[in-house]
C-alpha cells in the first residue's frame, strides 16, 4: 500500500527546494501560460483547499474562505504546505472530498495533490536551472497513478498533449512526457 502521506512530505520538500533556488519571480516556465510566480502561486493555491474540503466544505465554500496570496510566495508556500500536511494527517482518508468536478475519497485526492506537485516541482527545476531529478518513489507512484489515467488527463485539459518518447526511456522522463513535459 502506497504511503501517501510521507509522499506528500516529500514531494513539499522538493518543491521547498526549488522554491529556495527561485531568483527571478518573472522568469518563464514550461507552461508557457506561466510564469514562475504564476506556477508556484497555483501549487500553493492547491494546498490552500485542502484543510478546507478535508473539514468538508464545498468547493464554493473553500473558495469564499482562500485568501489572495500576498508578495511572499516563498512564506505563504511554507504556512500552506505545513497546513495541507497537518490537513491530511489528521483526516480520516477514507472519508468522501468533494472536488470541483468529482467526489472522491481523501486518499485519492491526496494521491492527485501529490502527482501535480510533483509534476510542477520538475516546471520549477527547469525554470530555476536546478535539478530536474524527482524523488523515485514520488515517480513510481505518480505513474501508477496517472498511467492508467492518461486519456481521462488528456482530456481534462490539466495537463498539454503527452509528449512521445520510447517504452524504454527512464520512468520519470515517461512520466513528465504523459503530462506533456519534453524532458530531453
Amino acid at each position: 500500500m502506497t504511503d501517501w502521506i510521507s509522499l506528500l512530505r516529500t514531494a513539499h520538500s522538493e518543491f521547498t527546494a526549488r522554491i529556495a533556488a527561485v531568483t527571478d519571480w518573472d522568469a518563464p516556465t514550461p507552461d508557457t501560460e506561466w510564469t514562475v510566480r504564476d506556477l508556484v502561486a497555483h501549487v500553493i493555491d492547491d494546498q490552500q483547499w485542502a484543510p478546507l474540503l478535508l473539514a468538508g466544505s464545498t468547493t464554493a465554500e473553500a473558495r469564499l474562505a482562500i485568501s489572495p496570496l500576498g508578495d511572499d510566495l516563498a512564506l505563504a508556500w511554507r504556512e500552506h504546505s505545513r497546513a495541507a500536511q497537518q490537513a491530511f494527517e489528521a483526516a480520516d482518508l477514507t472519508t468522501t472530498v468533494q472536488l470541483e468536478s468529482d467526489t472522491v475519497t481523501a486518499d485519492e485526492y491526496l494521491a492527485e495533490l501529490v502527482g501535480d506537485i510533483t509534476i510542477h516541482t520538475w516546471d520549477l527545476a527547469r525554470a530555476t536551472n536546478t535539478s530536474e531529478d524527482l524523488d523515485d518513489r514520488l515517480v513510481d507512484a505518480v505513474w501508477d497513478v496517472f498511467e492508467p489515467q492518461a486519456e481521462t488527463l488528456q482530456a481534462s485539459g490539466l495537463y498539454a498533449a503527452a509528449v512521445p518518447v520510447s517504452d524504454d526511456a527512464p520512468l520519470r522522463i515517461r512520466l513528465l512526457a504523459l503530462t506533456g513535459r519534453d524532458a530531453g
